[in-house]
């Protein structure tokens, strides 16, 4: 409780309860870098829920979010019970405050499970208990690596991690990526990463538009394809500046759209 986390820091840009002193001065001391971080929060959830939707639509009934920090308000289950009440989530994160928060939270649903897990260490994860009874990996899965791989360094082998994820998925499976990058940032927002990485115990590697297409290899990407996180949003103002988000976002579905 002592050190900051990102999920934390994450739930407190999304005015969530679970966060600590260390959190909400890290959060705010990035916000003077770049005040609009609790909007690029919000336009995270909103395109995460936009993913579960596309996914849920297609036919996927079940849903691996990895690095999913805390399930609050209009989380992946909510939003998949109200298109499908037998939908499935495990929800994966290595923060064991944020664990031990969403398995109360999510007490007494026995569709959802929150799983102790590393991005980094997919093989510790995708065959406990807990995940394999609700997800069948015989059948399509909705896999969501939203804001988790620039938490995992380039010596760590993201790729490799993202290559075992999506080796268990038959074709039909969904992918959907939102990922931060340096591309087109001004200098406020390349000083708020370097003052994160200098105070935070999980660093952030920010990568190209050519490094997070390199993860969708197998995938179809849908309409829009990897683009700029604003293109994403259904709300965002059409002379909206598409960079202000820093990140890239994407869906693609393995193998070829039907």
């Amino acid at each position: 409780m002592t050190v900051p986390s990102a999920a934390r820091v994450w739930d407190y840009f999304l005015d969530g309860a679970h966060n600590f002193a260390v959190d909400r001065r890290v959060a705010a001391e990035a916000i003077k870098f770049k005040p609009d971080l609790p909007d690029l929060a919000r336009a995270v959830r909103v395109f995460l829920r936009h993913s579960v939707r596309v996914m849920a639509q297609a036919g996927i009934d079940q849903f691996i979010d990895v690095g999913a920090g805390l399930p609050t308000v209009g989380n992946v289950h909510e939003v998949a019970a109200r298109l499908n009440p037998l939908a499935r989530i495990a929800y994966i994160d290595r923060d064991p405050v944020a664990v031990a928060h969403s398995r109360a939270i999510l007490a007494g649903n026995d569709q959802v499970a929150a799983v102790a897990g590393d991005v980094r260490d997919p093989a510790g994860f995708l065959d406990a208990p807990e995940l394999t009874r609700l997800i069948d990996f015989d059948r399509p899965v909705g896999l969501l690596l939203c804001a988790v791989l620039h938490f995992v360094a380039d010596d760590a082998d993201p790729a490799g991690s993202v290559a075992t994820l999506v080796d268990r998925l038959v074709p039909g499976s969904y992918l959907a990526i939102q990922h931060a990058t340096h591309d087109a940032q001004p200098a406020n927002t390349i000083q708020m990463l370097q003052y994160w990485n200098s105070q935070s115990p999980e660093p952030m590697t920010w990568r190209t538009h050519a490094d997070i297409a390199a993860f969708f290899e197998g995938f179809t990407l849908i309409e829009p394809g990897l683009v700029e996180l604003a293109r994403w949003l259904p709300d965002e103002p059409a002379d909206a500046d598409p960079a202000r988000f820093a990140s890239y976002a994407g869906i693609g579905r393995k193998g070829t759209l039907s």
